[in-house]
């Protein structure tokens, strides 16, 4: 079997899986953040929170809860790093220092699990269990309760009340994310993903030296970090390790963990709006982006440039040979094209092109099909800009699922797609124009510039991959891209949750003859459109200067 047969094979093999589950885990999501019932050990943790699961929250009160919770869950994490060498099952090693211990706080507590540090060198037990692991699930918890209240935004009618924030926080956890992790670690472990809590030992002589590896939860960890499009590794190698990744069928698991709930996330959004081709026209425009940029990753790494690509069966430096060209390249997609950051191949070794087709899924806002959550509204955010581009087309008032997007609605939207290109650009500039950040870079010209646009890109989007080649163990690295993860992960949530309290106090405005058909093909092509000229319009400038200038000279 050729290795490009193998790679359509293995897609068709997941797109399948993923239309399986659609449904089922889709229905079961809107039913989850519909309940009025509490679950036994949920009412527990409302008591030990001090929190009333029954009291709905207007927008300002809903953002409260998630900044609050977020603001303690970076504290913790940070103290729990500083304190790594006096705790017990630290492996002996010692404590974070102050600049990499923010660093990694802002990172998973933001969803992105950006690693400057090697994993298997660094962290012990206690901290990637008892901190890491815990924000793998929470932070995607938070992101799953935004996009939730901004469901109800548009569902609701004369109320500015979005829910409840710890409700919807504690059953995304325990009824969502936990089940499907278990779940997954089980099929890893089966895979041959290690589960432990083995301390350090050497496996062997190497070149007049040895080798040591420690063991770990990998397992479970591997499945929230997929699952939560979290992406931060127990080993430096992430996914390209064999503890974390074994053969092809983990790698291809590991691929419909990350895409799962994002897509379902589309049915949900349908069943709680009341109009299940609604979630279908969102579900289309992310599967086109999808499948688009996985077709274009799959023929610029398969396109046999010379000897060695022929000898090889498309571009394998980078790559696993586990997983050959296909398997790194739908990984690749997923992982760049959701908030996930995982990679079991190193981006930055591939084509010019296929290394831009990453940076440029991430530039897209990561909304085809996105993180967990920030997916979904993400892509209405878009859904909102492109009604209102076809309201000024047509001369009428746009409108959207029943609310009319009006100044307000459409400055909140203008808003949330401006704060995340701006804060990538910026810290890029200034990277580029001051004199000590280039030193971290170990290539030059256009390749050295796409490592460090890759970064930032990487940061404001709250992905977590790398382009490799980067340094980004320093202070001013650890610092600024911890920042642009903060602030790229929560001034974001703000205007969505002010836009859905404004959605959620409107009065539904009736269909008529005029209203654009929102749920038709016509607008999934204008919503796919909008998303590529906007980005373009954003980006084109500095991927001219990074990839497009090294794909063309190649």
């Amino acid at each position: 079997m050729s290795p490009f047969l193998a790679g359509v094979l293995q897609l068709l093999a997941l797109i399948a899986a993923l239309a399986l589950s659609y449904r089922p885990l889709g229905d079961y999501m809107a039913r989850v953040y519909s309940s009025t019932k509490h679950l036994r050990v949920e009412k527990w943790i409302y008591k030990a929170i001090g929190a009333n699961p029954s009291a709905e929250m207007r927008w300002p009160a809903y953002l409260r809860g998630v900044l609050a919770f977020s603001a303690v869950s970076v504290l913790f994490l940070y103290l729990l790093q500083r304190l790594q060498g006096s705790l017990p099952g630290s492996l002996g090693f010692s404590s974070i220092g102050p600049d990499q211990a923010f660093n990694t706080a802002a990172s998973f507590v933001s969803n992105t699990n950006w690693q400057s540090y090697y994993g298997e060198q660094a962290m012990g037990h206690v901290v990637q269990t008892g901190g890491l692991a815990v924000q793998n699930f929470v932070s995607a918890a938070v992101g799953i309760a935004v996009a939730v209240a901004l469901v109800r935004g548009f569902a609701r009618s004369r109320t500015g009340e979005l829910g409840n924030f710890w409700a919807d926080l504690v059953r995304g956890t325990v009824r969502i994310l936990i089940p499907i992790s278990v779940i997954g670690a089980i099929v890893l472990v089966a895979c041959g993903a290690i589960q432990n809590f083995a301390g350090i030992h050497e496996v062997g002589q190497f070149m007049g030296g040895s080798q040591q590896w420690n063991g770990g939860a990998v397992a479970s960890q591997e499945a929230i970090k997929e699952v939560g499009t979290n992406g931060g590794g127990y080993f430096n190698a992430n996914s390209a390790h064999p503890f974390e990744n074994p053969n092809p069928l983990s790698n291809l698991f590991e691929i419909f963990l990350i895409l799962l709930i994002p897509f379902a996330l589309t049915r949900t959004f349908g069943r709680m709006v009341g109009s299940l081709k609604q979630g279908y026209a969102i579900l289309a425009t992310m599967v086109t982006i999808w499948l688009g940029f996985t077709a274009l990753m799959m023929w610029t790494e398969f396109h046999h440039g010379g000897p060695a690509f022929d000898i090889a069966g498309g571009a394998m430096e980078g790559k696993e040979t586990r997983f050959g060209v296909g398997g790194s390249s739908i990984f690749a997609v997923a992982t760049t094209l959701t908030s996930t950051g995982a990679v079991n191949s190193f981006h930055s070794s591939f084509t010019g092109f296929g290394g831009g087709i990453t940076m440029l899924g991430m530039q897209l806002g990561e909304i085809a099909p996105g993180g967990t959550g920030s997916g979904l509204y993400g892509m209405l955010i878009m859904a909102i800009i492109a009604v209102f581009i076809a309201g000024l087309m047509v001369g009428r008032t746009p409108e959207y699922l029943g609310k009319k997007i009006g100044t307000r609605e459409i400055k909140l939207a203008a808003c949330y797609i401006l704060i995340t290109p701006a804060l990538v650009l910026c810290f890029t500039a200034a990277a580029m124009a001051l004199p000590t950040p280039v030193h971290s870079m170990t290539n030059s010209g256009a390749h050295g510039f796409s490592e460090t646009l890759y970064a930032y890109t990487s940061a404001g989007n709250n992905n977590g991959s790398a382009f490799a080649g980067l340094n980004a163990d320093t202070q001013w690295f650890n610092t600024t891209l911890g920042l642009a993860m903060l602030l790229g992960r929560f001034l974001p949530m703000v205007f969505v949750l002010a836009l859905a309290g404004s959605l959620a106090e409107q009065k539904p405005v009736p269909e008529t003859a005029g209203t654009l058909r929102t749920s038709k093909p016509l607008f999934t092509g204008l919503l796919v459109g909008t998303i590529l000229i906007i980005t373009g319009l954003t980006y084109f400038p500095a991927l001219a200067l990074g990839p497009l200038a090294e794909g063309l000279a190649s």
